[in-house]
């Protein structure tokens, strides 16, 4: 079994909803499988990030910290 990639999305500094848009254009370029993480240091994407992963049908892995401090939500795209 191969590791998946993950490609990092630096959302930092901006507003609902544009992490949310953000993820949905970057997601396609992503392979099934492989995981994106979101950087957004708006509050409201720790609810976004999950709520739009449940309604689009993708895995929301969890949250870690970036290298800076600054949340991380990670995706894996499932289809």
């Amino acid at each position: 079994m191969t590791t998946p990639r993950m490609t990092e999305l630096d959302c930092r500094g901006q507003v609902c909803p544009r992490p949310i848009i953000e993820l949905a254009r970057a997601l396609p370029g992503v392979a099934i499988g492989d995981l994106l993480a979101v950087v957004a240091d708006d509050p409201a994407a720790r609810h976004d990030v999950p709520a739009w992963c449940r309604m689009r049908g993708q895995e929301y892995v969890g949250e870690e910290s970036a290298d800076d401090g600054a949340p991380r939500y990670v995706v894996r795209r499932v289809s």
